[in-house]
């Protein structure tokens, strides 16, 4: 039974969550070596990954919200493990998550601890990795600026009512796009890069995107003239109608050049940028997600 040896990795503020503490209570009852450690502050996941590797886990388990479950993909990725993941959803969005399939209850989302892993991409931002997608233009300001009390009330609603809030401040972005094959420049309201298919608390910008084919599903959305009418489609969750509108790719690269500088968010880590090139790093973290998961296209 020794390989049945896990370690939770907490986000703190779910270290009192009841539900989590009953699934972690029935996975030892099942026969789970599961040991937990709980994050402190920004870079607690990273040590607490680096940590366990060295004393041996096989298996890891990030729980938290979207940004603690890139910390941990990340930091097991450059580590060069071999060891798998378990998500454990515990955010608001949950966005590559609820993308997967990955059950949001706790003591299903732990009990994929008995599924078998299957190796996926990470994206790769110059060295910045990400589990689910970059995001750039309005909307991710958007996500940066939802208040975490906001979040806690109304959930992925929360996004939609700060978008309201500022359509004052909206304006386009000026990029260029290039990649194999594939070149596109001009005036752009969102931008999305995928290796999930959804961000911002459940707005689909890459609904095709696979986990395992070793690609990123690019979707621009470009300036239309009526602009706030087009965000409000975008933010109550008519992305779909937008897809004829939409200048969409799927590639193994892409640069993206912004004069003017880009406000850029990496599964909720802000980034800024002016140039930058985005890649898939294939098969470099094995995840223990459902059997039907529609991010795994090779099953």
């Amino acid at each position: 039974m020794g390989e049945r040896k896990a370690l939770l990795i907490l986000h703190g503020k779910q270290a009192a969550n009841e539900e989590v503490r009953a699934a972690v209570h029935a996975r030892r009852a099942a026969g789970w070596e599961l040991a937990v450690r709980v994050t402190w502050e920004g870079g607690d996941a990273a040590r607490l990954v680096k940590e366990a590797l060295a004393a041996g886990y096989r298996t890891l388990v990030a729980g938290g919200g979207d940004g603690t479950l890139k910390e941990v993909a990340e930091a097991m990725a450059k580590a060069n493990t071999d060891a798998s993941l378990v998500l454990l959803p515990l955010g608001t969005a949950n966005d590559f998550a609820r993308a997967a399939g990955v059950p949001l209850e706790p003591g299903a989302a732990l009990a994929l601890l008995d599924a078998p892993p299957s190796p996926i991409d990470l994206g790769d931002a110059d060295g910045h990795l990400f589990l689910n997608m970059v995001t750039g233009g309005f909307g991710s300001r958007i996500t940066a600026s939802t208040s975490e009390d906001l979040k806690k009330v109304l959930g992925g609603a929360a996004y939609f009512l700060t978008g309201l809030t500022h359509f004052a401040e909206v304006h386009s972005a000026f990029g260029r796009f290039r990649g194999p094959d594939f070149a596109w420049e001009g005036e752009f309201l969102a931008l999305g890069i995928g290796n999930g298919r959804q961000a911002g608390g459940g707005h689909p910008l890459c609904p095709q995107a696979l986990a395992d084919d070793g690609l990123l599903d690019l979707c621009i959305i470009p300036a239309p003239q009526d602009v706030v009418g087009t965000l409000g489609t975008l933010l109550s969750g008519g992305i779909l109608g937008l897809e004829a509108v939409s200048v969409s790719a799927r590639l193994p690269w892409v640069e993206v050049e912004a004069p003017e500088g880009l406000d850029l968010n990496l599964d909720g880590e802000p980034l800024e940028s002016r140039r930058l090139r985005i890649s898939a790093r294939a098969a470099a973290l094995s995840v223990h997600l459902p059997s039907d998961s529609p991010l795994i296209g090779s099953r």
